[in-house]
C-alpha cells in the first residue's frame, strides 16, 4: 500500500464519493434486512457460497459447496450452514469466535445475478441440528447460524464480463501445476508430490462427507 501516494490516493470517504456519486434507484432499493422470498429461492438453488470473516490474522474468503440449498433458511432472518469435512485449518471459524460479523457470497450456475447477505455468525454443535445436515450417514462436525443484518442481489456485470458460466471459457487442469506439485514447490520439508497426485481427485470424492 506505500505504493499509492500522492494526490490520486483516494483515502477519505468523502473523496470516493466525489468520484463515484451515490446509490440510488434499484442500488438501495433492492437491500433489506430480511430474506425476502425472493431472495431464499436464490439461496434454495445455490450450490456454492463464499464465506468471508475477519479476525486477528486479517480476513479471510472461503468457498463452500453442496447439493442447490446447502445453506438453509431457518427463518426470515437467520441462515444454517453445515460445516463439512475440510483441511481442519478451521480459518473462518477460529475467525468468527473472535469476530462474528461475517459476509456471503452466493453463486447460481448459470445466473448472472449473484447474492450478498451480511451479518453475524455463531457456531453450534446441537445434535439436533448436525442430525438436520446429515449426508450418508455423516454429519458435519458443526453447524454455523448466520443472523442476517442485510440482504441484496449483485447485478450481473461481473459474470457477463468474466464470462464465468461459458464452457467455452473454461480451462482444462492441465494447464496448470497439480496439486502436489505446488505444495511440493511451496513446502519447507520434503514432499512427495507425484504420490499426492495419484488418485487425489477420486480420494476426494469419496471423503466429502
Amino acid at each position: 500500500m506505500d505504493q499509492v501516494t500522492g494526490e490520486h490516493r483516494i483515502d477519505t470517504v468523502e473523496a470516493l464519493e466525489a468520484l463515484y456519486g451515490f446509490p440510488s434507484g434499484a442500488a438501495v432499493e433492492k437491500e433489506v434486512d430480511h430474506l425476502h422470498p425472493h431472495y431464499q429461492a436464490m439461496i434454495a438453488a445455490a450450490p456454492f457460497v463464499v464465506l468471508a470473516t475477519n479476525g486477528p490474522g486479517g480476513v479471510d474468503a472461503s468457498p463452500r459447496g453442496d447439493a442447490p440449498g446447502f445453506v438453509t433458511v431457518a427463518d426470515a432472518r437467520t441462515l444454517l450452514i453445515p460445516d463439512r469435512k475440510g483441511n481442519n485449518r478451521a480459518d473462518s471459524l477460529k475467525n468468527i469466535i473472535a469476530d462474528p460479523h461475517v459476509a456471503l457470497l452466493f453463486l447460481i450456475p448459470g445466473i448472472g445475478e449473484t447474492l450478498r447477505v451480511n451479518g453475524r455468525a455463531a457456531i453450534t454443535t446441537e445434535p439436533a441440528l448436525l442430525e438436520r445436515f446429515a449426508v450418508r450417514g455423516s454429519r458435519p462436525r458443526s453447524v454455523i447460524v448466520v443472523s442476517v443484518d442485510t440482504v441484496f442481489f449483485q447485478c450481473a456485470r461481473a459474470i457477463f464480463r468474466s464470462n464465468l458460466w461459458d464452457p467455452a471459457r473454461h480451462r482444462a487442469r492441465e494447464t496448470f501445476a497439480s496439486t502436489g506439485r505446488i505444495v511440493a514447490d511451496l513446502a519447507k520439508t520434503k514432499f512427495d508430490a507425484e504420490s499426492y497426485d495419484d488418485g487425489l481427485y477420486e480420494r476426494l470424492k469419496s471423503a466429502l462427507y
